[in-house]
This record gives structure tokens, sequence and C-alpha cells, in this order.
């Protein structure tokens, strides 16, 4: 009997919520393990549920120290609920459960299904088993069996989608434990990432995200060192396609022609993510990431000069093992060179598993602490005044849904500049709904959004705006979570707080 058989049978169709953790392969997983799950019957719980739904997934990240101890907590608030409700299910996938997947079942005895990295399409097929056999699946592949993208996706974006490029990563980081979980980066090929934004843009879609755990390495399992720039290119190429972004980029990989292929495709937008980690070359060296200070300062000059407007973010990692004051100092004066946009900062903490984990010279936690108050102070600063260059600025923003908390309270919308600056707007008189573009000047900066307190100079209905409405439109009319059209693919956030490139959250 399949799972909606069954699930009719027992009176009702069987609801799921997917708990997700980590970077934006975790975000992307997670929106084809729900395509799965609607695919195969049931239906999304309500918001706010909180382990009321029939079927509650856990999609896990590893790279943080107490990553562990955050999953069996969760899992104990569940224990009870489970152990109340018959017929609940819950099951563990993502980077921990490729890990340890012989831990989880061992101290969570109440978990029904575990899966890998490499086996997400199986969730429905193992719920079902565990549901006859009355007993825990545990399925690990040690390998890819098929590209996500091949996945059915519930897509919470009518007009911003994610696009998958590769999986997997080759570079060796000492604090970074994904590669050994995801895998060596296997690219798709150039057609079928095009076929997919093509079938995305036709469906309304007007901007993407390329997405990989090293996006600019794209190319090196096809044998191209120049595929990338080529598909930026020919992103270029597609009507209708307004709005190209990607991330994460490597710096080891960031060559001159992409620089070009950015700078010279209209659609790809003046933005770049570009990790650091650390300015100080003795601790790249020992982070074993490929590229010094010079190298990336070079970079950072080659894209302004190229791109004067692009706005550059950055991660950082403070207090890794063996980091001196100097060697902090030199992080602190990259940040002053480079004047990124934003930057998302990290204490460093041990990865379970990782070769820096076991290194001399761990950092004591009072000192990390005050160097990272520090660094944070130094680049609120930095963005601060980068964004009050943008005021005067007449800008162009894709209007969002649900960025601004506050929009509601102060009858604003807000929208994302072509650089992914957040800016909050005044409502026109005019209907404008996500999707949509606003033309406004910008007239206020604070280090993280910008005002447009004047009037909207400009509304620009499109058809992302239309595939908006008629989503809604079909929501309203639909029991909940049901799929809408081919590849579905999520909301990309600009610039996540957890980055794919290096995994460190």
């Amino acid at each position: 009997m399949s799972s909606i058989d069954r699930s009719q049978s027992a009176g009702g169709t069987r609801t799921y919520e997917v708990r997700t953790y980590g970077c934006q392969m975790n975000v992307h997983d997670s929106e084809r393990l729900s395509g799965l799950l609607e695919d195969a019957g049931y239906v999304r719980a309500p918001e706010g549920s909180d382990g009321d739904a029939d079927v509650v997934v856990f999609n896990t990240c590893a790279v943080r120290e107490n990553a562990d101890n955050k999953l069996y907590g969760n899992l104990g608030h569940l224990a009870p609920k489970k152990a109340s409700r018959p017929g609940m299910q819950i099951a563990v996938g993502g980077c921990l459960a490729q890990k340890d997947r012989d831990t989880i079942v061992k101290r969570a005895p109440w978990v029904d299904v575990v899966f890998g990295t490499h086996n997400i399409g199986k969730l429905p097929v193992l719920l079902e088993r565990a549901r006859v056999q009355e007993e825990a699946q545990v399925e690990i592949a040690e390998s890819l069996e098929a590209f996500p993208s091949t996945l059915p996706t519930r897509r919470e974006s009518a007009y911003a989608a994610w696009v998958s490029i590769s999986v997997g990563c080759n570079n060796t980081c000492t604090f970074c434990i994904v590669p050994a979980l995801r895998g060596k980066e296997k690219d798709r090929r150039p057609g079928d990432i095009l076929a997919e934004i093509e079938a995305l843009v036709a469906e309304g879609v007007s901007e993407i995200t390329l997405l990989g755990q090293n996006v600019n390495a794209y190319g090196s399992d096809i044998g191209d060192r120049e595929a990338f720039s080529k598909l930026l290119r020919a992103c270029g190429t597609i009507d209708g396609l307004e709005r190209v972004r990607f991330t994460s980029p490597h710096p080891r990989d960031f060559t001159d022609d992409v620089i070009a292929a950015m700078a010279e495709t209209p659609n790809v937008m003046p933005q770049l993510h570009m990790p650091l980690q650390s300015g100080s070359d003795p601790v790249l060296k020992a982070m074993r990431r490929s590229y010094r200070q010079e190298r990336y300062l070079g970079i950072i000059e080659k894209v302004r000069a190229a791109i004067p407007h692009a706005a550059i973010s950055t991660d950082i990692i403070v207090g890794f093992p063996g980091e001196t004051e100097e060697d902090f100092e030199q992080t602190l004066h990259v940040v002053r060179e480079a004047r990124f946009a934003q930057a998302f900062t990290f204490q460093y903490s041990k990865r379970p598993g990782t070769p820096a984990a076991e290194m001399d010279g761990q950092i004591p936690k009072k000192v990390v602490q005050e160097r990272y108050e520090r660094l944070v102070a130094l680049q609120e600063e930095i963005s601060w005044e980068e964004n009050k260059k943008q005021v005067g600025r007449t800008l162009e923003l894709m209007v969002a849904e649900g960025e601004g908390r506050k929009d509601g309270t102060t009858h604003r919308l807000s929208g994302r500049a072509p650089d992914s600056r957040l800016v909050h707007f005044t409502k026109p008189e005019q209907e404008v709904r996500p999707g949509d573009v606003v033309t406004v000047e910008i007239t206020y900066a604070a280090p993280h959004h910008l005002l447009a307190e004047g009037a909207v100079l400009g509304v620009r209905r499109t058809r992302a705006g239309d595939a908006w409405e008629k989503r809604n439109a079909e929501k309203a009319a639909r029991p909940a979570g049901v799929l809408l059209g081919l590849p579905k693919v999520g909301v990309p956030e600009p610039l996540p707080v957890a980055t794919g490139g290096c995994a460190v959250d």
C-alpha cells in the first residue's frame, strides 16, 4: 500500500514539518525533501506546529561543535509527543546523519529513519518501510545517487530561486568537515543547468542564485577551466531572467574571466560574497586556504575596477588555533582595505573530525570573544560608511516578501537593490507585489539597511509579480502544500548567515 493510500485509510492526509540547520546546501536540500514528501501525498503542517506534524524531518548540520547536542535536545523534546501519538514518525538526515549514522538510533531509539546527504530521494520510501516493518531504517549512501535537481521540490518563492550547479567540494580546509560528508565535487552539465533556469523563468522566476559548495570551481569535474564564466554569460542570454547571483566562490578559483563575465553580463548583479576566513598568511596556511592576503586583496581590487558599485561581503573566522594578536591585526588590516559592505563573523569552534580540532594553540574563549567584538565593531563602522555612500542614489529594487520585520507597523515595503542591499521604501498608492520592480531614491543609511522615505519614482509590474499573485490565488483555492509546476527551488537569502562556500556557520 502506498503512503498516500495508507494515510487516507487512516482517516486523513498526513502532515510534515522539515527543520533545517546549516548552510545554503541544507536549505536547498530541505526544499527537495518537502517536494518529495508532497509528491508522496503529505501536506505541510501549519506554521508554528512545533512538532505536531505526523512526520518531523531534521535536516542537520555537522560544522558546529555542539551540533549533536542541539539535535538530541530537539529529539528529546519530541519523544513524549511521539509516545502519545501512534503513527507519528521522526527522520534525521543531512551532514550529522552522514557522520553519526550508527549513533543516532542508539541515542534516540524513537527515531524512525536516518538518511544521509547522498540519498535524500529515498526519504518517502524509508518512512513507508519503517511504518510497515515497525523498526528504524538507517540508510546512508557513500556516493551521490542522483543529482538533487532531478527531485521534486517545494519552492517557497514565485520570483526567486536557487539553482544548484554542483555538489561536493575538493578542498581540504582544516576547519571544515563538509567535504568528507558531501564528497568530491560533482558538476552538472551546463545544458541541464540552463534548461532548469529556462523552466523556472517560464514559471515567472526573474532572479536565480547559482549554488555550489565552491561555486566558481565549477568545471573542474567536466574538464573546462572557464566553465563558470561561460555559464554566467549564458545566463545573460535567457530572456526574462533579470538577476543572476552566485554563492559562494573560493578565492583560489576566482579568475579574470569570471570578473570579465560579471562586468559584461548585464543581468549578473554587482555583488560578490567571497570568504576571507583570515587576513594572516600563516593562519591561512594552517587553514589550508590556497591563497594569501595579497592574492585576496588583488581580487577585490580587480572586481572594484571592473564593477565600481559592487557590494562585496565575506566570512571571517576569529580565534583559529595558533592565531596571534599580530595575525588578528592582519585580519583587521584586510577588513579596512577591502571595505566590505557586510561580513559574517564567526568565533572558531572545534568541528569534531577536522584537523583543526586537534591542533595545538587553541585560543582561550575570553581572547576569542575580545577579538570578535573588535572585529564586529570595525565592520559595523565600515558597513555604515559604505551604506552612507548610497544616499542620493536612484536604485531599482525587486520587491521582496517578508524581508522587513517592521514593515507592517511602518507602512513600508522592502526590496533588494541590484547589489543585494536591503532597502525599506514608502508604500506607493499603486499596488506592488513581490517580484515587481520599483524605482526609489535612497534617503537614509543604517549599517544593515537603507531607507527610501520619499515617494516611489516608478513601478514596473513584472511576470514575476504575476507569478506571485497566481501562486497565492492557488494557495487560497487548494489544500496547503500542493506542488506548483516544474522545478521548484527555494527563496535564496541574498547573503545567508550560514555560508555554503566553506560551511562555516
